[in-house]
């Protein structure tokens, strides 16, 4: 998710680039850098350009498209399918800010007209 998350926001990048942002957070080597791209390329998460010597990655899935589908996949496997569980836990964890709550209502107003 970290490397996603540095080519989400700083668009293509060879591995040297990613591994420059990522290795101060996460300690890791640049070959390990290389080997996950390597690997998320596999499985068509980011895309490599090898037109020049250093090959650039760039995401090949929305963020919104990858966040959905691990909650989804949260949802399922620790929450038994129940989104409501997930919420209530994640409030009880974590107090949300007035703004964020007022967010919140309106989402849940905004949904519920949807199933009507």
């Amino acid at each position: 998710m970290e490397i996603l998350q540095v080519l989400w926001t700083e668009g293509p990048q060879t591995v040297r680039q990613v591994h420059e942002i990522v290795a101060p957070r996460r300690g890791v080597g640049y070959t390990t850098v290389l080997k996950l791209l390597q690997n998320m390329a596999d499985k068509h998460l980011v895309s490599r350009e090898e037109s020049s010597r250093s090959h650039v990655y760039a995401a090949a899935v929305g963020e919104e498209a990858i966040k959905r589908g691990l909650i989804a996949e949260l949802v399922d496997r620790v929450f038994d399918g129940s989104a409501a569980n997930l919420v209530m836990q994640a409030l009880e964890a974590k107090r949300a800010t007035p703004q964020e709550l007022q967010e919140i209502r309106a989402l849940l107003d905004e949904v519920g007209r949807d199933t009507k």
